[in-house]
C-alpha cells in the first residue's frame, strides 16, 4: 500500500516511537508503573526511580532511536547508491569495519588517564568512520570488474566482512576474558554504552547527516536513471556516488560506537518504507528513518524484557527478524 500523504505517515510512525518508547521506559526488570513513571518526569519520583529513568532507560531509549534512525537512512542510501535491494551495512562489511576500529582505537589510542569519557565517545565515531570507510574502500576496489554488479558487491561484501571478523578475532584472543566478553557481546549489537555521553556523541552525526542526506535525495533519483542519462541531466556521477558513501558509512560508524554492529536493519527499514510511500527518496529517506528507530526501540525493548533479568544484545533480535527476510530477498533477486 502507497501512502499519498507522507506527513500523516510520518506523524503516525513518531506517535508509535513514542507510545513505545513510554513503554520500553516503563518496562524491565525492574517495572515503573504509568503513574510513578509521570511522577519521576515530574521531578516527584523515587531516588531508585530517577536513577532508572534519567541515567538508564531514558539514554538507552534515545541511543536506539537515533542508531536506529541512522542505520535506517545509511540503508536507504546504499541500497540507492548500488541499486541493489541487497545492500545494508551489516552485510558488506561496513559494520565490521567500524566495528574493528573503534576496538583498535580503545586498546591502543584512549587508553589514557587524560583522555575524559566525553572526549572519548566524541571520538569514537570518528575512528568508526576511518574503519567503515576503510571496509567500503576495499570493497570497491575488489568488486570492480568492468562495473559493478549487485551479486558481485554482495558476494565481496561478505567476503570482507569475514576478513575483518577474522582480524577482529585476532585482537579478541590478545585480551583479557572480561575484556573479550564485552567486546563479543558488543559486536553482536547491543547498547552497551546507554549513558548521556554517548548519546551526545551520536546527536551530531544524525542531525545533520539525515537532514543532508534528504537533500541528496534528488541525486539518488537521477542516479536511479543510469550513469548516462544522470549525467545528461548535469550529474558527476561518480563524485556524487562518493559522496553518498561518505555519508552512508558516517552514520553507520556513529551508530556502531555506540550500539555495536547491528546487521539487517539497514536492509529491512528500506524496504519495508519502499512498500510504503514508493522509491522517491524525498518520501523514502525521513520513512526508513521513523522505521529503523521504530525496529530498534521495539527489539530493544524484546531484549530486555525476554529473558530479564538477563538481557539479550539487541542485535541478536534485530538478526533474527532480517535474516530469513534477507534470504528471501537473496533467492529472488536477479544476478
Amino acid at each position: 500500500m502507497i501512502f499519498k500523504n507522507i506527513h500523516y505517515l510520518i506523524l503516525a510512525l513518531i506517535f508509535i516511537i513514542i507510545l513505545m518508547g513510554i513503554l520500553s521506559l516503563a518496562t524491565g526488570h525492574l517495572a515503573i508503573s504509568p503513574s510513578e513513571l509521570v511522577e519521576t518526569a515530574l521531578g516527584e519520583g523515587s531516588r531508585r526511580n530517577e536513577l532508572l529513568l534519567f541515567e538508564f532507560r531514558l539514554p538507552r531509549l534515545f541511543i536506539a532511536i537515533l542508531a536506529g534512525a541512522a542505520l535506517g537512512v545509511a540503508g536507504t542510501l546504499l541500497q540507492g547508491i548500488t541499486q541493489n535491494e541487497l545492500a545494508d551495512p551489516g552485510i558488506l562489511g561496513i559494520n565490521a569495519g567500524a566495528g574493528l576500529s573503534v576496538v583498535l582505537y580503545l586498546t591502543y589510542v584512549s587508553n589514557r588517564e587524560t583522555t575524559s569519557p566525553l572526549g572519548q565517545m566524541m571520538t569514537l565515531p570518528f575512528a568508526a568512520f576511518l574503519g567503515g570507510l576503510l571496509a567500503a574502500c576495499c570493497i570497491y576496489i575488489v568488486a570492480w570488474k568492468n562495473g559493478v554488479t549487485p551479486i558481485r558487491l554482495i558476494l565481496v561484501g561478505i567476503g570482507v566482512n569475514a576478513g575483518f571478523g577474522a582480524v577482529l578475532t585476532l585482537f579478541q584472543l590478545r585480551m583479557n576474558q572480561s575484556a573479550f566478553n564485552q567486546v563479543t557481546v558488543w559486536l553482536s549489537g547491543s547498547i552497551w554504552n546507554a549513558h548521556w555521553s554517548a548519546v551526545i556523541s551520536l546527536l551530531p552525526w544524525v542531525f545533520i547527516l539525515i537532514p543532508l542526506s534528504l537533500y541528496k535525495s534528488r541525486t539518488l533519483n537521477l542516479l536511479q536513471l543510469g550513469d548516462e542519462m544522470a549525467t545528461g541531466l548535469g550529474i558527476n556521477t561518480e563524485r556524487e556516488r562518493i559522496k553518498l558513501v561518505a555519508i552512508a558509512v558516517a552514520l553507520t560508524g556513529a551508530s556502531v560506537s555506540v550500539a555495536g554492529g547491528i546487521s539487517f536493519l539497514g536492509l529491512g527499514a528500506p524496504h519495508i518504507a519502499r512498500k510504503l510511500v514508493g522509491n522517491k527518496h524525498q518520501r523514502l529517506v525521513p520513512t526508513a528513518a521513523c522505521i529503523g528507530a521504530l525496529i530498534l526501540l521495539i527489539s530493544d525493548m524484546i531484549a530486555r524484557n525476554l529473558f530479564a533479568p538477563s538481557e539479550l544484545p539487541v542485535g541478536l533480535i534485530v538478526a533474527f527478524l532480517g535474516a530469513p527476510y534477507f534470504i528471501y530477498l537473496l533467492i529472488t533477486t536477479e544476478a
